[in-house]
């Protein structure tokens, strides 16, 4: 059986029209062409370029930052007792000695009064033992009393004296102790919510009872590089005491803070795990709309002394983490690495890769390759 189908087969093979050879020829040369290169045009490419040129660049440089208060202290009891009273409104301003806690004050003031006592007791031995010493003292000079006796005097006068100076700094111990029990303010500012109530039970040095900070002005803290430290020394030697500079800005809920600042201090050491520095710039706040934790960020107006090359940003191409343009060399194109610096909206800073008076693709860069033709179709200069 199948022995006489072969040559049924066969016969049939011969009779294709040879249309359908030429059906399949076409296919084949349409996925040939399917498979060449994506965006690669045939013949010259118009494209528009520009001239590169130097010109000065004003920008800022941005550093993400907290407000901090110039002062801020936490208030804590040194003496143990009871929260007798609160004398201020949480979220007020405080000034400079104001009265704001009063602790229960009847041990102190009984340790007070007994050290008093214990005072007068060492003032009465004092006189007592001056007077034998000096009693003493004229019957030596007469040669009335045993040399010993006089020796005595003197030893029990010295002792009364060095009583009288312990029991004196007794007094001052306790006297502090009186005055720790009522707490005060220690700087101007505004007082936050209290941690304690009335009655509460306080401990030396560990009871928080409340947190004063200033308000104007605030500063703002940024983490910048080790390499801005030597511009910003120099900032730092130029700057004026109190005197705010434009260089300086602060964006608030991306909303400008409205008054210059100026810079306050560098750190003294720079973090060798990250290798950077802290920073301070200080801010007015009148109208205390700043408030110690918030996030802002601070804006460096950057240093434009000297001229750089920007161009349009559409010109330049990244791949694998790197950038290129193209540059126009007659009718031809070449790709050219480069270094990129800050963004200006549709512009941006070129650090490194072009020089002045090179021409540089900006539109038609997608359908570029290295070598290309090209035909310009305009032509403009940077300002």
């Amino acid at each position: 059986m199948l022995v006489k189908t072969f040559p049924i087969f066969f016969s049939y093979l011969f009779k294709v029209p040879t249309v359908l050879f030429a059906v399949v020829s076409l296919l084949l040369a349409a996925c040939g062409d399917q498979n060449q290169p994506a965006g690669r045009v045939q013949g010259p490419v118009s494209v528009t370029v520009q001239k590169v040129n130097y010109s000065y660049a004003s920008y800022y440089d941005e550093y993400p930052g907290i407000i901090r208060a110039l002062q801020e202290v936490e208030l804590r009891p040194q003496v143990s007792g009871y929260i007798t009273a609160i004398h201020f409104k949480e979220g007020d301003r405080v000034t400079k000695g104001q009265k704001l806690y009063s602790i229960d004050q009847q041990q102190s003031q009984a340790a007070y009064n007994q050290a008093i006592a214990n005072l007068a007791v060492q003032e009465a031995n004092l006189v007592k033992a001056r007077k034998d010493v000096e009693r003493y003292r004229e019957l030596d000079q007469q040669d009335a009393i045993a040399k010993q006796q006089v020796d005595y005097a003197e030893t029990a006068y010295a002792a009364a004296q060095q009583q009288v100076e312990a029991a004196r700094a007794t007094v001052r111990s306790v006297q502090t102790n009186v005055r720790y029990s009522t707490i005060v303010a220690p700087f101007d500012g505004t007082i936050g919510i209290s941690a304690v109530r009335l009655g509460a039970s306080v401990s030396p040095g560990q009871t928080l009872l409340n947190t004063i900070s200033t308000n104007d002005p605030v500063a703002v803290e940024v983490t910048v590089d080790q390499g801005r430290i030597a511009r910003f020394s120099q900032m730092l030697e130029a700057a004026k005491p109190s005197v705010a500079d434009s260089t300086f800005q602060l964006m608030v809920n991306n909303a400008p803070h409205g008054h210059a600042g100026r810079l306050g201090l560098i750190d003294r050491a720079v973090d060798p795990q990250t290798g950077t520095i802290k920073v301070r710039v200080e801010f007015p706040n009148p109208d205390h709309a700043l408030r110690p934790g918030m996030s802002a960020s601070l804006r460096m107006l950057a240093n434009n002394s000297s001229k750089s090359i920007t161009i349009p940003f559409k010109a330049v191409t990244e791949q694998l983490g790197e950038f290129f343009v193209y540059v126009a060399e007659g009718d031809k194109v070449s790709q050219r690495r480069i270094r990129i610096g800050k963004q200006l909206g549709k512009d941006i800073i070129v650090n490194d890769g072009l020089y002045e008076g090179e021409v540089v693709v900006v539109q038609g860069v997608q359908n570029l390759r290295e070598g290309a033709a090209i035909t310009i179709a305009e032509a403009s200069s940077s300002k």
